[in-house]
């Protein structure tokens, strides 16, 4: 609480994180047994957290995930961070004014990853400006960039060489190859600075103020998983989340790291964000980060999006707690819910196939009879496959 008794802006009841109100109200000598039900075990043992230094600007946080030692493979640790944050300046700024100031803070975040060893990082989805898209205003357009020489993919791919480091960066991309088309996309910058390629947002949401595609359609760049210098990583940006199958192809193309850049409020989706990642990493066999951002963005202008409700000038509360999950069931503790954040994760990447030996997911998968329903699912004369009881009537 503040202290006039108050509620900070964008708390949990008071609280960062879920996690700091467990601490709080859970005794000790239970707290373990809590979080092992909540956050799983990594080989039989809670999420190692790591020591860091502080930051008074943000949530500074870090972990390691191990994988059990093996005879024919050295340990394969790579280390990942996650970045989320809220806007700097206000909508009404000048967006030369927006950009830069975003660029500045992400700037010294993207500084401290990069002198605390972090090898892969992933920024959260639309990062350089604010998430206009529920206005249906085409002037935020004005922030779309080329992907070769965009004002924020060469700022990564400035800091990516700085650091010898690779970012994800998306952004909202104008493809000036085809008659300036927009797309929701994720630029992958290789440690060396150069642009390995990149990934359009495979699922846009038409649900409550999130109606995207009044800018940019559904991608057109399939399942791809870039191999860097660090592993094979992919991209499932915001909506696709909640896409099991979008997850699914990632994981067959031979993702190892799946990160999931998003931008979503708390009234929609919050009692599905500690889930979802957290299922991707276990069915399929792969790390993911989910990286959400933070704040309330207000607009010059009031929007409706034809859900009954009033007209208003903000989407609600974006909830960051951005976190990292294991392919073993174990994840991370969250950044704040209503702060700047970096989260440093290290990540054995053996554990990968160890998993997959364990269980044996792709062994007992049928993919041959997920395909073949598909391919007639897809077809105008497909009928669903119900056995009606005789006994009901007609």
């Amino acid at each position: 609480m503040s202290r006039d008794g108050t509620e900070p802006a964008g708390s949990l009841a008071g609280f960062d994180s879920l996690e700091h109100i467990l601490q709080e109200y859970i005794p000790q000598e239970k707290l373990g047994e809590v979080r092992r039900v909540l956050f799983g075990a990594n080989r039989g043992k809670a999420v190692e957290s790591l020591p860091c230094e502080r930051n008074s600007d943000f949530d500074h946080q870090k972990y390691r995930f191990d994988a059990a030692p093996e005879e024919g493979r050295e340990p394969r640790v790579v280390r990942v961070g996650l970045i989320q944050n809220k806007i700097v300046e206000p909508t009404t700024a000048p967006f030369s004014a927006q950009r830069k100031g975003l660029r500045d803070v992400i700037g010294n975040i993207i500084d401290e990853a990069g002198r605390g060893g972090v090898q892969i990082l992933c920024l959260q989805e639309a990062w350089h400006m604010p998430f206009a898209f529920c206005t249906r205003e085409k002037h935020w357009a004005e922030f779309a960039e080329p992907v070769e020489g965009g004002e924020s993919v060469v700022f990564c791919q400035e800091k990516a060489k700085k650091w010898d480091m690779v970012i994800v960066s998306p952004i909202l991309e104008r493809d000036v190859v085809h008659g300036d088309l927009l797309w929701n996309t994720a630029v992958v910058i290789g440690n060396n600075g150069n642009i390995i390629g990149i990934h359009r947002k495979n699922h846009i949401p038409r649900v409550g103020d999130f109606n995207e595609s009044t800018y940019y359609m559904e991608g057109n760049t399939g399942h791809p998983v870039f191999e860097t210098a660090f592993g094979k990583i992919a991209i499932n940006i915001c909506y696709g989340r909640h896409h099991p199958l979008n997850w699914m192809a990632f994981g067959l193309n031979g993702a190892e790291i799946v990160f999931n850049p998003s931008a979503t409020v708390g009234e929609l989706s919050e009692p599905m964000w500690s889930i979802e990642a957290r299922n991707a990493a276990i069915a399929n066999n792969y790390y993911v980060g989910a990286i959400n951002r933070v704040g309330t963005e207000v607009f010059p202008n009031e929007f409706t999006s034809g859900d009954r409700k009033p007209a208003h000038k903000d989407f609600g509360h974006f909830y960051g707690s951005s976190y990292m999950a294991a392919p073993d069931a174990s994840r991370t503790p969250s950044l704040a819910r209503n702060r700047d954040g970096l989260l440093v994760v290290d990540c054995d990447l053996n554990l990968c196939r160890q998993v997959k030996d364990t269980w044996g997911f792709r062994m007992t998968a049928r993919y041959d009879v997920y395909a073949k329903l598909l391919s007639q699912y897809n077809k105008l004369d497909f009928k669903p496959q119900v056995i009606k009881d005789p006994t009901l009537p007609p």
